[in-house]
């Protein structure tokens, strides 16, 4: 499975430079010079393209590539949108039992402590205030006119995840689940 890095949102000056929007937790890593990218444009079943990191640098709170091959702002123009992957299957076990990946936790069933499940995970949403979990509810929970169910991802609701069972137990305060 392709995991998103990042994503050129547009070019930067006349030498070339692109402006990425990270969506990784490890830019220093993932865009470090020499680095070889891999690059896609949204919904197009070409091939990936390699692209080499040959400078990167924080400009306004955003990140300034510079790619081999990427000289001027014509060239970095045709590169917008194009979106940064990496193979899931390349990354690191995390360390921390209690850490995961947005694609680890995507499809994983949620239920309540007495085992009645609430939703599936669509996604999680990255926010200001934190991690959210959305949940495409199930039968009881809305699911016939609900379109998703928010639950911050955090200790005090989420009490267990179980890669191994495919599962996320959660424990909400009263009125979280509420259609209204």
């Amino acid at each position: 499975m392709e995991l998103v890095i990042g994503r050129v949102a547009k070019s930067h000056g006349i030498k070339g430079e692109v402006v990425v929007e990270v969506r990784t937790d490890d830019p220093d890593d993932r865009f470090a010079i020499g680095t070889v990218l891999r690059g896609r444009k949204p919904r197009s079943n070409a091939a990936p393209a390699s692209y080499t990191v040959d400078a990167v640098r924080e400009h306004s709170g955003r990140l300034l590539l510079r790619l081999n091959g990427i000289d001027d702002k014509t060239s970095a123009d045709q590169i917008r949108g194009t979106l940064f992957v990496v193979e899931s299957t390349d990354l690191p076990p995390s360390d921390d039992p209690d850490e995961f990946y947005d694609h680890e936790l995507e499809g994983l069933t949620v239920v309540l402590s007495d085992g009645s499940a609430v939703g599936t995970v669509r996604e999680v949403l990255h926010s200001a205030a934190g991690e959210l979990l959305s949940i495409t509810p199930g039968p009881g929970f809305g699911g016939d006119t609900r379109a998703e169910i928010l639950v911050p991802f955090v200790a005090a609701i989420v009490t267990s995840v179980s890669l191994a069972d495919k599962t996320i137990q959660i424990d909400p305060p009263e009125g979280l689940l509420d259609p209204e």
